[in-house]
């Protein structure tokens, strides 16, 4: 099942060209056209899925044993001293396909937090109060 228009697609099927570094039955990865760093590397399901909510619970196992392995390798492969491995759903996610993004990352490399500002919350109660629907949201699920 895939979304002709979306280019992650194009990736999995051959249409489209890119440096595939990982591919298994359910997942493929490559580097990002436009890195953070050299070795930013992008892992997607083969299928189209938008968000991480889409992805289809049989298949949440292996397609985080394929991110660990693409961040274990992108690591040693690049010599770096870590990665950032992140993911956004819907805001930010510039190709409305599921990817993990892996990143090497070295100390002193620039990223601050990777472009988010911190905050604290104003006292515990206030924090108390945001587990507590986070909890309620997640006893509905």
């Amino acid at each position: 099942m895939n979304d002709p228009d979306c280019i992650f697609c194009q990736i999995v099927t051959g249409q489209r060209p890119a440096h595939v570094l990982l591919e298994s039955e359910h997942a493929i990865s490559f580097l990002d056209a436009r890195p953070v760093f050299p070795g930013h590397s992008l892992l997607v399901p083969r299928d189209h899925y938008e968000t991480l909510a889409d992805l289809p619970p049989s298949l949440l196992g292996e397609f985080f044993a394929d991110a660990q392995r693409l961040a274990v390798a992108v690591e040693a492969g690049m010599e770096a001293k870590g990665t950032f491995v992140a993911m956004n759903n819907r805001i930010s996610q510039s190709v409305p396909h599921l990817h993990v993004h892996v990143v090497p990352r070295r100390p002193k490399d620039g990223l601050r937090g990777f472009f988010w500002p911190r905050q604290k919350y104003a006292s515990e109660e206030e924090m108390a109060a945001v587990a507590g629907r986070v909890r309620e949201a997640l006893d509905r699920t």
